[in-house]
């Protein structure tokens, strides 16, 4: 944990844990009693409470195993067999709560449970996803009921027809003689309970992700002495000190980014530009960090094959046999967040510097240059990643030229590889990476355009805006050409 303090840290996610298992008890007791309005309200008083505190048991087993596994990380977590067991177990005990203590409900439940879970672990829901728009819960959480039904319609209808052929396997004890009449009564109750069952899951999943994903505050309040003093002190410690896959760190990193780039929480960004200019570098270390080791983490994917040639996307998913290369670039999506939130935030916080740093920490600490060039780094890595070949253009051509050729592939499997390549989470991630890597370089250049192109006569360009230090990925050589066609608005 983090020393910003230990008991602040644990409050945050123990507040939203608390809040997140009262809401979702809220949720089951509503679909639990619509379901027994509806479908089962000749039962006993006796019997419904009976099968309410069962059903609200299973459904606290499943948010329990749910807040277990969930992370901010995409990696295969070991603990996710936990959530298979438990999602087995609790679609028994939901089954059973609904249409009474039968074996056959039992298993038909067990399975549902199952193969959900199954489902769950499959397309990797496991993994929280930050919306673009942070939008008030209430807001948030609506959005995702519509989803939410549509979801749980199609995987009941699926689940429901797996547990009926699992029944046709069963023993002859689990089978009952039916009347025509209650056979297919019995079948709409039971397709009705997996609905009602797999809509609290989908429920609680939205809930969990909503309430998780929701941007907290890393500052004390406005106008207290700890705002006066050093209103950054908690979002800098967080980000510091967590471990990298901590979900508090995905907030404070969403925090950040929100500040440099809104106008809402002024008086915390204002704080960054103190004279001392030490916070200012701390802000900017942070941001820095994650960049250079994106690209640390590709240039060392790239340097993993066995000839010494540079892999594009394509050549990965064409070769599936160099395991640890694959490891190291598909970083670029486990930690796709972080990285556009640290290339974000220092591209905003670079810009804003040129109107509100007052003292001019930002260019006498030498971030802006790192900033530059730790961007552009990274861009020339991501689009490596992508299938382009770099060169560096002969000095007597155009100064800036810069080029950039995408890699060829034979005509006869174009369109196979093209349809693989777009299949593939690493496949997007790197274009989108590129998109925001793109924008945030721009928007410097922009706010300091004037004062490069009068570097760039002087010529003095390298000087002041490329760092003196090995960049990240390529040359300074590479990078500064790069500037130029930011500089001409020709990157692309």
């Amino acid at each position: 944990m983090c020393s910003w303090t230990a008991a602040e840290s644990d409050m945050v996610v123990k507040n939203r844990l608390v809040g997140f298992l009262l809401w979702q008890s809220i949720l089951s007791s509503l679909i639990f009693l619509a379901f027994t309005i509806t479908i089962v309200s000749w039962r006993s008083a006796t019997a419904i409470f009976v099968s309410f505190f069962s059903f609200h048991l299973s459904q606290l087993l499943f948010s329990v195993s749910l807040s277990t596994v969930l992370s901010p990380q995409p990696k295969f977590r070991r603990i996710l067999p936990v959530l298979l067991t438990a999602a087995a177990v609790s679609g028994s005990l939901s089954a059973v709560s609904f249409c009474g203590f039968n074996g056959r409900v039992g298993f038909k439940g067990f399975a549902s449970g199952l193969s959900y879970a199954s489902f769950y672990v499959y397309k990797r829901r496991w993994v929280l996803q930050f919306p673009i728009i942070q939008r008030p819960l209430f807001f948030s959480f609506k959005m995702g009921i519509p989803s939410a039904i549509i979801r749980a319609l199609k995987l009941s209808a699926a689940a429901y027809l797996f547990s009926v052929l699992l029944l046709v396997f069963l023993p002859h004890h689990f089978s009952t003689d039916l009347k025509l009449g209650n056979f297919f009564t019995q079948h709409i109750i039971s397709y009705a309970a997996c609905f009602s069952m797999f809509l609290c899951w989908e429920l609680t999943h939205h809930l969990h992700q909503v309430l998780h994903t929701k941007r907290f505050i890393f500052a004390p309040p406005k106008g207290s002495a700890a705002a006066e003093t050093n209103p950054s002190e908690p979002l800098l410690a967080t980000l510091e000190e967590c471990s990298p896959a901590s979900p508090l760190k995905y907030l404070a990193y969403l925090d950040l980014c929100m500040v440099c780039e809104n106008n809402v929480d002024y008086w915390r960004r204002a704080a960054f530009f103190e004279e001392t200019g030490e916070t200012y570098k701390r802000v900017a270390a942070v941001c820095l960090r994650p960049l250079e080791q994106l690209a640390s983490k590709l240039v060392q994917g790239f340097e993993c094959s066995s000839d010494d040639k540079i892999f594009s996307i394509s050549d990965q998913l064409q070769s599936p046999t160099n395991p640890r290369q694959n490891s190291k670039c598909h970083e670029l999506v486990n930690d796709f967040q972080v990285y556009t939130w640290s290339a974000r935030a220092l591209a905003s916080l670079t810009s804003r510097s040129r109107k509100e740093d007052r003292f001019g920490v930002a260019q006498l600490s030498g971030s802006n240059a790192a900033a530059i060039s730790t961007l552009i780094a990274c861009l020339l890595a991501v689009e490596t990643l992508m299938g382009k070949k770099i060169s560096l253009q002969p000095s007597h051509q155009l100064m800036g030229a810069f080029s950039t050729k995408s890699a060829t592939f034979s005509t006869g499997r174009r369109d196979v590889r093209t349809g693989k390549r777009r299949d593939d989470p690493l496949y997007s991630k790197a274009y989108a990476m590129a998109d925001v890597l793109r924008t945030s370089i721009y928007g410097i250049v922009s706010a300091f355009h004037h004062e490069m192109l009068n570097s760039a006569k002087a010529g003095l360009l390298e000087k002041d805006w490329i760092t003196s230090s090995k960049p990240p990925f390529g040359t300074r050589e590479l990078l500064l050409q790069k500037l130029h066609l930011f500089l001409d608005f020709q990157a692309s």
